[in-house]
C-alpha cells in the first residue's frame, strides 16, 4: 500500500495478562490486546504486538460511597489487614509443580473476600455504552480525527465494531487518529498521576499499570478530555480474570493455564501494593481513588489496557510509548495484514482498509500473528478461522548426552539454540524449516555429526538442514518424524478429555460463553497435535518405503543451495532458515527475552514490596532519600507483548515503517507481557455485547 514516509508502521503491544512486566498492545498496531490492525508493532523491532481487545461491556461510571449500594461498612484497618496478607501471599515463592492450582485457589479466595467487602464501592456510569457512541463521535470530529465512512454498530457475537457507511477501497486511509486524543505514558506524567509517577519506581518501569492508573484516575474526573472515550469503554471483559473458578478449571492441562495463574496472581499482587501505596504515600494524597479504589477498579483497568493498548512513537520519534487509541480500538480482527501505522509528520495514527467494503458490511482489521491461547488471555476471544494457531514445545538436547558438545555446534553454525520453545502449527506441514533442522541435528548419529562439521564442503551442508529437499539419511528422517510423533502423542495424554468429549460438551445449550471459550481453545490445541501425530505418522511410514526400496538420498551440490551474497563461511545463513515464519521466530525471541525481563521485573517488584513490608509506609520504598526514583530495571525494548520501562522503549534502527500491529494485546499481565509465538470464535475479536442495556 502507499504510505507516505513518515508514516510508521506498529505492531502491536499485545495484549499479555497482567503480571510485573509491561503487556504491550492490544491491537496490531499492537498492549497485548486488542487485535486489530491498528495496534500494530512498529516495523522498527520495537514495536511488537500486546494482545488484541475484546471488548466486553464497561461500566457507567460513577462513584457509589459506602452506603449507597455497600453491603457493609468495613474499617480502614479491617481492610488493610485483607490487603496485607493478600499482598503476603502474592509475594511469596512459587509454588512447587503440581501446587499451583492451590495457590490459585488460595489467592482468589483472599480477592473474593475484598470484593465482597468492597461491593457498591465502585465506579459506575449512568446509561448504557451504546446511548454514549454519538458523544464519541462528536468528541471525535471536533478533536480532529476523521468520522465520516463508517459507524459504530452492534455485530451480535462479535459485539459492537465499526461498519462502512459508504464502499470504501482497499489501502484507502478511512481512519485516523490525532495525538492529542490518545491516552499514553507521557499524557499520564502530565496528570493528577505524575506527582506519584516521579517517585514510584513500579509505575515509571511498567507503562502499562501507569496507563491503567492514568484510566483510573480521569474515569473518576467529570471534567476529563477523555470522558466521552472512556465512557464507550465496556463495564466488564472476558479475559480470564473475569472467569468464575469453574470456567478456570476448564482450562486446566492447556499451554494457557499457567499465565493465567500468573495474570491473575500478578494483578492481585499489584492492586494490594498499589492500594497501600494510594492510602500512605503523601504524593497520592490527590489521586481520587483513596476514598474508593477497589480490586474490580483495578481488573477493570488492567484489562482495558491489556486489550488496547499499543505502543506509538514519541512526538520526536525518537522512542516508543503505550497508548490507547479512541474509536481505532472498535475495530474488530480478522486474518490478514497489520494495515495501521503512525505518521509523524501528521501526527496521528491512521488505518487504511484491508480489502474492499460495500456499505453496510463491518470493517475489520488484523491484530497479529497470534495464538488462540494469546487471544484468549490478552484479548478476551477465541478465533475460530485463526491461520497462526500454534502449539508450544519446548524442545532441547540434554548436557549429559555424549553426543551433546556436536550436536550444540552443529546447531549454533545453523543459528539455532540448543534448548528453546518451537511452535507445532494448525496448518501442514505442523512444523517449521527451524524445528526440522533442529530436529535433524537431535536426531543424528556421531558419524552424521561429523559431516556436518568437518571437511570441505561441512559449512555449506549447515544450509540446507532445514530443506526438506535434503534429508540427512532416510534412517535420521525415519527417526525425527517418529520422534515428533511420539512427542505430540504423549502430550495428548496430559489432556484430561478427549476430543470427542469436547465437541460433545460444545453441543450444550447451557454452556457458559467463558466455558465455551475454555472448551475452544483446548479442542484446538488438542486438534493440532492430532495433525501432528498424523502428519508424522505418514512421514515415517514414507520414508521407511524409501529405505526399504533403496531408493537414492538427494545429493547436495552447492548450485542448488542459495546462499547469501557477500557472506564468509561464518556468517553465511541459508536462506531456507532465514525464511522462517516471522511469528514463529518472532515468539522464540520473545520467549527468551520476556524470561530474562521478568527475572528483572520480579526483581524490582519484589525490593519494593518488601520495603513497603518492612516500612509503615510505602514512600520508604519509593523515595530514594532525595527524592529520585529507585528504578533499578533495565528498560527494554517493546515487542510483541513486551513494554520497555517507563513505557518507551530504544530508538528504533529506521525511523520509517513501523507497524502497529493491533495490540497482541498482550495481555496486560499487569506488568507482565506475555511471549508470543508465531501468531479466535463465538467472539469477535474486540468488543462483546453483553447484557448491560447495548
Amino acid at each position: 500500500m502507499n504510505l507516505a514516509p513518515s508514516r510508521l508502521y506498529l505492531a502491536s503491544v499485545a495484549g499479555s495478562s497482567p503480571s510485573d512486566c509491561e503487556g504491550v498492545c492490544a491491537r496490531d498496531i499492537e498492549f497485548q490486546p486488542d487485535r486489530r490492525s491498528c495496534k500494530s508493532q512498529f516495523n522498527w523491532k520495537l514495536f511488537q504486538s500486546l494482545s488484541s481487545p475484546n471488548m466486553g461491556k464497561k461500566s457507567r461510571v460513577k462513584t457509589q460511597k459506602s452506603g449507597t449500594g455497600a453491603t457493609a461498612v468495613v474499617s480502614p484497618k479491617e481492610m488493610m489487614n485483607l490487603i496485607s496478607e493478600l499482598l503476603q501471599k502474592c509475594s511469596s515463592a512459587a509454588p512447587s509443580p503440581g501446587k499451583e492450582w492451590e495457590e490459585y485457589i488460595q489467592i482468589r479466595s483472599l480477592v473474593e473476600k475484598i470484593r465482597k467487602k468492597q461491593k457498591g464501592l465502585s465506579v459506575v456510569f449512568d446509561g448504557t455504552r451504546e446511548d454514549c457512541f454519538p458523544e464519541l463521535m462528536a468528541w471525535a470530529a471536533k478533536s480532529g480525527a476523521s468520522c465520516e465512512g463508517f459507524e459504530i454498530s452492534n455485530f451480535a457475537e462479535e459485539g459492537y465494531g465499526l461498519k462502512a457507511s459508504r464502499d470504501i477501497k482497499a489501502d484507502e486511509l478511512f481512519l485516523w487518529i490525532p495525538r492529542k486524543m490518545l491516552m499514553t505514558v507521557e499524557s499520564a506524567k502530565n496528570s493528577v498521576l505524575g506527582p506519584l509517577y516521579s517517585q514510584d519506581r513500579i509505575l515509571q518501569a511498567m507503562g502499562n499499570v501507569t496507563l491503567a492508573f492514568h484510566l483510573l484516575c480521569e474515569r473518576a474526573n467529570p471534567a476529563s478530555f477523555w470522558l466521552p472515550y472512556i465512557k464507550t469503554l465496556p463495564s466488564e471483559y472476558d479475559t480470564p480474570l473475569y472467569y468464575e473458578e469453574e470456567e478456570v478449571q476448564l482450562l486446566q492441562s492447556t499451554q494457557a493455564i499457567q499465565d493465567i495463574f500468573s495474570q491473575y496472581k500478578n494483578t492481585a499482587r499489584q492492586y494490594a501494593y498499589f492500594y497501600k501505596v494510594i492510602q500512605t504515600h503523601p504524593n497520592a494524597s490527590k489521586l481520587p481513588l483513596k476514598d474508593a479504589f477497589t480490586f474490580d477498579d483495578y481488573r477493570w483497568a488492567v484489562s482495558s489496557v491489556m486489550t488496547r493498548q499499543n505502543q506509538i512513537p514519541t512526538e520526536d520519534g525518537s522512542r516508543v510509548t503505550l497508548a490507547l487509541i479512541p474509536l481505532w480500538d472498535m475495530c474488530n480482527h480478522t486474518n490478514g495484514l497489520i494495515t495501521t501505522g503512525y505518521n509523524l509528520e501528521d501526527d496521528r495514527c491512521e488505518c487504511v482498509a484491508l480489502q474492499d467494503y460495500k456499505e453496510n458490511e463491518q470493517i475489520y482489521i488484523f491484530y497479529g500473528t497470534r495464538s488462540n491461547a494469546e487471544f484468549v488471555i490478552h484479548n478476551g476471544f477465541f478465533y475460530e478461522d485463526n491461520a497462526h494457531d500454534r502449539v508450544k514445545i519446548k524442545l532441547g538436547v540434554s548436557k549429559s548426552e555424549r553426543l551433546y558438545a556436536m550436536k550444540a555446534e552443529v546447531l549454533a553454525r545453523a543459528g539455532i539454540p540448543s534448548s528453546s520453545i518451537f511452535a507445532l502449527h494448525c496448518s501442514e506441514p505442523p512444523i517449521s524449516a527451524q524445528l526440522l533442522a533442529f530436529l535433524r541435528v537431535f536426531c543424528m548419529t556421531e558419524e552424521e555429526l561429523k559431516d556436518y562439521l568437518v571437511g570441505d564442503h561441512a559449512i555449506n551442508k549447515i544450509f540446507t538442514l532445514g530443506n526438506t529437499e535434503f534429508p540427512v539419511s532416510w534412517e535420521n528422517e525415519i527417526k525425527l518424524w517418529t520422534f515428533l510423533e511420539t512427542r505430540a502423542a504423549l502430550l495428548l495424554k496430559t489432556y484430561k478429555t478427549t476430543s470427542e468429549e469436547d465437541r460433545l460438551l460444545l453441543e450444550k445449550p447451557d454452556l457458559s460463553f467463558h466455558s465455551c471459550v475454555a472448551v475452544k481453545l483446548r479442542l484446538a490445541e488438542k486438534e493440532i497435535l492430532e495433525r501432528a501425530v498424523s502428519s508424522g505418522r505418514a512421514k515415517r511410514q514414507h520414508f521407511q518405503k524409501q529405505l526399504e526400496e533403496g531408493a537414492p538420498l538427494p545429493r547436495y551440490e552447492e548450485s542448488n543451495i542459495s546462499l547469501l551474497e557477500n557472506s564468509d563461511s561464518d556468517s553465511k545463513l541459508p536462506i531456507i532458515l532465514r525464511k522462517l515464519e516471522e511469528t514463529e521466530e518472532a515468539a522464540e525471541e520473545e520467549e527468551q527475552e520476556e524470561e530474562a525481563a521478568e527475572q528483572d521485573r520480579d526483581l524490582s517488584m519484589a525490593r519494593a514490596l518488601a520495603e513497603v513490608q518492612a516500612g509503615e509506609g510505602p514512600e520508604q520504598a519509593l523515595l530514594n532519600g532525595d527524592g529520585k526514583a529507585l528504578d533499578t530495571t533495565k528498560p527494554e525494548p517493546q515487542q510483541a507483548g513486551d513494554n520497555a520501562e517507563n513505557g518507551e522503549g530504544d530508538k528504533p534502527e529506521n525511523s520509517e515503517g513501523c507497524k502497529l500491529e493491533n495490540g497482541k494485546g498482550d495481555e496486560m499481565e499487569n506488568g507482565d507481557s506475555a511471549p508470543h509465538d508465531d501468531d479466535q470464535s463465538a467472539k469477535r475479536t474486540g468488543d462483546e455485547a453483553k447484557d448491560d442495556g447495548n
